[in-house]
């Protein structure tokens, strides 16, 4: 590859983290965490009495809870100051449920999502488009097709006005319940925007459901909520992205994912997180998995100063299947720490998890996974397969595999490898014409095969774009 390509490459990539627009807010809260930040947000959102009190019990639950420091091997939190987070910040949209229209956007909103490919991915035929900015969905569009046979595609401000019964069932109480963990108890005290999907019984939702979440002003948290339910039979893949620009101070994204997998159900979820290094990206994704049900988790982290995510699956009915593919990425200055969780609760289930990194110039990957299989889930089987990929001396890559077996009738494998990229691999694509960085990026090509395969680029122009972007910045 020539100089100049490299250049154009390192300033499109560059060009991804200086984007960003003046902001333009119609409520802003203030810093930190209060109880009268939370009554503010809860009023602005006009939201029921029953929402108000579980964001103030989840509030006292965060204010008991100490700050996770004792995990082995975790990455350092200590510059993370909540007390300096904006947790909430409107953006100026006439209708607060946002629009369904992408010309009555304002326009600093509609150029930051042009500049990411928001329309053009529609225009590909998804099922649904939902867009955030800030702390609120300003865009949300769902097929006619769809939306006639009982699929719900909306964001959660309005599922908590228009679908109270199916929201105060399953929102953070048995699934991802604020007692979970601390960031778990931010979250529900201080959550905004996000997805509600539900599909009924028998209904395959045969394009993905999108949505992006975008973070444009210094030092606020994004906490958006995605619950997704997917009924007897039913069939649906949800896409989600997610970025933020460069800032000097740092941003919060403390997102939740809760994802109910009923009898004989299929759902996909697939994410691509490109914070920028300023970000510390904390998140709980969690799904429960009924009888016969299948959850397939897709999960590219290729940004943020310090990321900790493990979506983790329940599988609770007999014959349930999970499967995890992620693949993270640390450069100079990161610590990506990720894996997945699986809990074995019921007999004849079955989990996969494939965790793909890859560290530069200095960054950290971490591989952290549990697997549980609890006495009586006989004829259970998992298989965990860890690749750390090193480009030098300074990076560091570890894996940190947990397996808790129960039950004597199982059927149990694990697999890790951590290497660098060796000098004869290189000099043998060298001696087939191909320069250093072309032969470097053939590697890693290889080596992330399994997550490309899976994400529905035709479908997701952005993610396509975030990939590409990442991985030839990376080598540049």
């Amino acid at each position: 590859m020539s100089s100049d390509q490299d250049h154009l490459q390192e300033t499109d990539t560059e060009a991804r983290f200086e984007f960003k627009k003046e902001e333009n807010s119609a409520v802003r809260s203030g810093k930190g965490l209060t109880e009268e930040v939370i009554r503010m947000i809860s009023d602005d959102k006009d939201e029921p009495d029953w929402m108000l009190e579980r964001r103030l019990r989840a509030l006292e639950q965060y204010q008991n809870m100490p700050m996770p420091s004792d995990w082995p091997g975790m990455p350092d939190l200590s510059e993370l100051d909540v007390e300096e987070i904006i947790p909430y910040i409107r953006p100026d949209v006439d209708k607060r449920e946002g629009v369904d229209d992408w010309t009555e956007l304002p326009d600093e909103i509609k150029d930051t999502f042009d500049k990411l490919g928001i329309p053009e991915a529609e225009k590909n035929a998804l099922s649904g488009v939902g867009a955030q900015y800030e702390s609120e969905v300003v865009y949300q569009n769902m097929q006619e097709q769809w939306e006639d046979k009982g699929v719900i595609f909306c964001n959660m401000d309005e599922a908590v006005r228009e679908h109270p019964e199916l929201v105060k069932e399953h929102f953070m109480t048995t699934c991802v319940p604020p007692s979970d963990n601390k960031f778990a108890a931010l979250h529900g005290a201080v959550w905004s925007g996000g997805s509600f999907v539900y599909v009924p019984e028998d209904v395959t939702v045969e394009m993905p459901v999108q949505a992006y979440f975008r973070m444009n002003s210094e030092g606020m948290g994004q906490f958006e909520h995605t619950l997704i339910i997917a009924e007897e039979g039913s069939e649906v893949h949800y896409i989600e992205g997610c970025s933020a620009p460069k800032y000097g101070t740092h941003n919060l994204h403390s997102g939740g994912v809760e994802v109910f997998v009923g009898e004989d159900a299929h759902v996909q979820y697939s994410t691509v997180q490109n914070w920028s290094k300023n970000t510390f990206n904390l998140n709980t994704k969690r799904a429960i998995c009924e009888e016969n049900g299948t959850m397939e988790w897709v999960s590219g982290s290729m940004g943020s100063k310090v990321t900790m995510l493990y979506p983790c699956t329940i599988l609770k009915g007999r014959g349930s299947t999970d499967t995890h593919i992620t693949i993270a990425l640390a450069g100079e200055g990161q610590d990506i720490d990720t894996g997945a969780k699986v809990y074995h609760n019921a007999p004849e289930t079955s989990s996969t998890i494939e965790s793909k990194s890859i560290a530069k110039d200095g960054g950290r990957t971490n591989y952290r996974g549990l697997v549980h299989i609890a006495d009586g889930a006989e004829n259970s089987s998992t298989a965990v397969e860890c690749d750390a990929l090193m480009f030098d001396n300074e990076s560091t890559s570890d894996t940190m595999p947990y397996m808790e077996i129960e039950e004597s009738k199982v059927d149990v494998a694990h697999e890790a490898t951590v290497g660098k990229i060796g000098d004869e691999d290189i000099f043998y694509l060298q001696s087939r014409g191909l320069d250093d960085d072309d032969a470097k990026k053939m590697i890693v090509a290889g080596f992330i095969e399994p997550i490309t395969e899976e994400l529905p680029i035709e479908y997701a122009v952005e993610l396509n774009r975030l990939i590409e972007l990442e991985m030839e910045g990376s080598l540049g």
